[in-house]
């Protein structure tokens, strides 16, 4: 995999580095602001991009804004953002430019190099990886005039599961369920989402960013 990397604190930019590296892939730029890397990733294309939200020079959200732009000029190329908190609103505008080949995570999860692989390879693939504690933090969040609320227990596994980007077969296995039993709570959930009339795979992005705006 072809990858670059934008973070400001050093620390972490050159140990993500030598993580990549040492499993085998191409890291063709670190930067310390999201400047020079739109530059690198227009003239290289690389597989992924990870990148902090929060860089240089106002530390607020020149990651994100880079990261939408990325998606918008090159959707062929993945964006993996990083952030230090959860920040609901960021994970739905990330998610809401484009919801394939992209990801956000808690940068504690770096430190869990098999969850972080695993998140770089399914946006490599095409899908979606949000962090679990993200997911998780929504559920707890949501209240009784929440459409989510007419959800069952098992339904909304399996949406927390699907906002993680996850498949099918991989919910399946992650719950212990059959993968015709994830359809059927799929189809159910697009149902009372009110979703059922939509087609494609856009059913599923529809379904997790309203999960995200609950």
């Amino acid at each position: 995999m072809r990858l670059m990397i934008a973070e400001d604190s050093t620390l972490l930019r050159e140990g993500l580095v030598r993580l990549l590296v040492e499993e085998g892939h191409e890291v063709l730029g670190a930067f310390g602001d999201a400047g020079g890397l739109l530059q690198e990733v227009a003239s290289r294309r690389p597989d992924v991009v990870v990148l902090d939200i929060r860089m240089p020079p106002t530390h607020t959200d020149e990651g994100l804004r880079a990261a939408v732009e990325i998606r918008e000029r090159w959707p062929e190329v993945g964006v993996l953002v990083l952030s230090q908190h959860i920040e609901r609103n960021y994970a739905v505008q990330l998610l809401a430019s484009h919801a394939q080949r992209v990801g956000y995570l808690l940068k504690d999860r770096v430190a869990q190099v098999e969850e972080f692989l695993d998140a770089l390879e399914r946006i490599q693939a095409g899908g979606a990886a949000l962090d679990p504690e993200v997911v998780r933090q929504l559920v707890i969040r949501t209240t009784h005039t929440d459409p989510l609320a007419r959800l069952t227990p098992r339904e909304r596994s399996v949406l927390e599961a699907l906002a993680q980007g996850h498949t099918n077969a991989a919910i399946a296995q992650k719950l212990h369920i059959s993968v015709s039993a994830v359809e059927k709570n799929l189809n159910t959930i697009f149902e009372k989402l009110e979703l059922s009339h939509t087609t494609g795979y856009s059913r599923r992005i529809l379904a997790v960013l309203r999960y995200l705006e609950s």
